[in-house]
């Protein structure tokens, strides 16, 4: 956007010719057309100042917004990452029960599903919360648009739908849970909080990308 990415710069430019037409206006006598044009050109100088103060300050709020979504799907992330090793190191490595074997499937799938989540660093490039700022200096290099597009093109190709490949909790899991709930309650409270960080990474993974 011309007025975040170039706004310094903008507003030199508009001072610059305010400044031109105030000289114009000294050198003219009082009472001259040029005088009513530059109230006008004030007018709409002033108009424009506001005009990009405002948009400068939505895309900031936006940026700061994006910023902590992608600090939430990280937590999540790592979250999620923590739980499902903490149960396959800890029960998956020689499960004594088809219950068990059953649960520790699950496991497997829901971290092969979130594979592709290494992408998630991609929003952090995308959402290119430095512009504003970076471009307030008046000989700093554009931002590099075309491989911003690429970046924002992998973001968007981001399917989080193939993140529920595998529900947590399905057909095979609940009577796993259920038996596990009477021999080994522990290990079944373990699954139900891998189940939940997973359903917690699905929905800020969800959140970031909208």
């Amino acid at each position: 956007m011309v007025l975040v990415d170039y706004q310094f710069p903008l507003y030199l430019l508009a001072f610059a010719a305010g400044c031109g037409i105030t000289v114009a206006c000294l050198c003219t006598p009082p009472g001259q057309r040029i005088w009513a044009l530059a109230d006008l050109l004030w007018v709409v100088f002033g108009l424009f100042g506001a005009l990009g103060a405002v948009v400068a300050d939505i895309y900031l709020a936006d940026s700061s917004r994006i910023e902590r979504q992608i600090g939430v799907a990280r937590a999540a992330t790592t979250a999620f990452d923590r739980d499902v090793n903490a149960f396959r190191l800890g029960h998956c490595a020689a499960p004594g029960s088809a219950a068990l074997v059953a649960l520790c499937n699950k496991a497997d799938f829901l971290a092969a599903s979130t594979a592709r989540n290494a992408a998630l660093p991609l929003f952090t490039e995308a959402s290119d919360n430095e512009a504003a700022l970076r471009d307030l200096f008046p000989f700093s290099a554009p931002p590099d648009t075309k491989a911003m597009s690429e970046m924002r093109a992998q973001a968007d190709a981001l399917d989080t739908r193939e993140l529920l490949a595998f529900q947590p909790i399905d057909a095979a899991t609940r009577p796993a849970l259920k038996t596990l709930d009477t021999h080994a309650p522990e290990v079944a409270g373990q699954f139900r909080i891998l189940a939940r960080s997973y359903e917690s990474l699905v929905t800020q993974t969800r959140a970031l990308q909208t």
